[in-house]
């Protein structure tokens, strides 16, 4: 049994994780994700971070839970995960030539305390054409991210012009931010 729980499903958090060297076992949060209503965009990701944590402490006996939320912000509106091949195709229109923020709350618990904060970068996409947002929703199916895109894969590859911020936030957790706070929150107690 490893000293951390990520709460999370995502491929991506656990790659990232596995590539900060850091030993973990996943418990999934099973939470509403519903927005609460008057929340600001920028405010959301932290305070659902903070939900799933809350949920699986109980079966983390006493290790530290890492959970984790991100959103796409363009201007104040939250372009959440597509639904369908249509929904992310204009997810991808309204995003090309235009900078959106990449949101990413993060929770960090224990028995003892918590500690959550949040983590923004700025994306600049280029201009797309019809072929290439077409092409990038049929070949890769991005249904299951924020934003309906991975910054690691050809999309951003080609898409994106630059970034203002961290990129691994992007991809949906800022790694680096994390492993300080294991050092720096958690008494090194679980970072290398």
């Amino acid at each position: 049994m490893h000293k951390i729980v990520l709460a999370s499903q995502s491929p991506r958090r656990k790659q990232l994780m596995e590539a900060a060297e850091l030993d973990f076992d996943i418990i999934i949060a099973d939470v509403d994700e519903t927005n609460p209503p008057g929340m600001r965009g920028e405010e959301v990701p932290e305070h659902l971070a903070r939900k799933k944590a809350d949920a699986i402490q109980h079966l983390a006996n006493g290790r530290l839970v890492i959970a984790a939320d991100t959103i796409v912000l363009l201007g104040d509106h939250i372009l959440g995960k597509p639904y369908d091949e249509a929904h992310a195709i204009e997810v991808l229109r309204q995003l090309a030539g235009n900078m959106h923020r990449v949101v990413t709350g993060v929770c960090m618990q224990d028995h003892e305390k918590q500690y959550s904060f949040s983590v923004t970068t700025e994306v600049y996409f280029r201009q797309l054409t019809e072929a290439q947002i077409t092409h990038y929703v049929s070949r890769y199916k991005p249904f299951d991210k924020a934003g309906a895109y991975a910054i690691q894969e050809w999309i951003g590859m080609v898409g994106i012009e630059r970034i203002n911020g961290d990129y691994y936030n992007v991809m949906g957790l800022p790694i680096g931010d994390v492993v300080l706070a294991l050092k720096e929150r958690f008494d090194k107690k679980y970072g290398g």
